[in-house]
């Protein structure tokens, strides 16, 4: 089937279609290739037309079709070039994945460059731009789409590292992993979400919040216990939620964080 079959075939109502950002590598690229080896077809977006079409290449390869947007989270322009991919080729949109997100206080477990006193007002800005701002943007540019799907998802990527309960816990596993800029980041995220899953109380669209757990990736770094394999696993879980799924929740595998 051709990219133009399956997109018609798609906007005819068989099956569904996914925009997963930062998906050209790690666990975005696997968010892909789980939610292709699952029926949906999934559009990455990616900073350039070369990681695109590796990002493609590769999930062919599993036997995964897939399609790729040149896209940078940060520019209102590739927000509308989204809009108008998706309502032009299929009317409407079933999942988002706002997967892309930045750490810029060294590599986490490892070292901590900055300490809240010392903390540069620019990482903390750059930081809140790609996880923070940026999803909210984008979402609240295609949420008319997704709410033209059957069964809209949302999935916001946090991390356990936004929950301040746990980080006021001295018990808790966390207590001492403190990167002020990136754990602030998610919290707001972590904040928003619940706010927009209140909006849609009642819908048929849901969002929630995916802590994918401390994966082996660029972010990641070389300290962490997880593989990108089960890294994908809570996204893919939350997007391909059935009616009587959670909306509003912080979720990793299955389980429930506390905010």
């Amino acid at each position: 089937m051709t990219l133009v079959s399956r997109l018609a075939d798609i906007k005819a109502g068989h099956g569904r279609i996914a925009f997963i950002t930062g998906g050209n590598r790690g666990i975005g690229l696997e968010t892909a290739r789980q939610l292709g080896l699952l029926g949906v077809f999934p559009v990455i977006g990616a900073r350039s037309v070369e990681a695109g079409e590796a990002a493609l290449a590769d999930l062919q390869a599993s036997g995964v079709e897939a399609d790729a947007l040149v896209f940078d989270v940060t520019q209102p322009a590739d927000h509308q070039a989204a809009f108008d991919y998706f309502q032009a080729e299929v009317g409407r949109l079933d999942i988002l994945i706002n997967n892309a997100g930045v750490h810029l206080e060294g590599e986490p477990g490892v070292e901590n460059l900055y300490q809240p006193s010392t903390l540069p007002g620019q990482v903390l800005r750059e930081t809140f731009e790609v996880n923070f701002f940026a999803p909210v943007a984008l979402t609240q540019k295609l949420l008319p789409l997704v709410q033209s799907a059957p069964a809209g998802r949302i999935v916001n990527l946090s991390s356990i590292l936004g929950s301040l309960a746990l980080h006021a816990d001295p018990e808790s596993p966390i207590y001492h992993a403190k990167a002020t800029a990136y754990d602030s980041s998610k919290t707001a995220l972590n904040a928003w979400t619940l706010h927009l899953a209140y909006e849609l109380r009642g819908s048929t669209t849901k969002v929630n919040c995916a802590h994918p757990g401390w994966v082996q990736t660029d972010m990641g770094g070389s300290a962490a216990p997880l593989s990108i394999v089960d890294g994908a696993k809570t996204s893919v879980l939350l997007a391909t939620l059935p009616a009587d799924g959670p909306n509003g929740g912080y979720f990793h595998m299955g389980d429930t964080l506390p905010f």
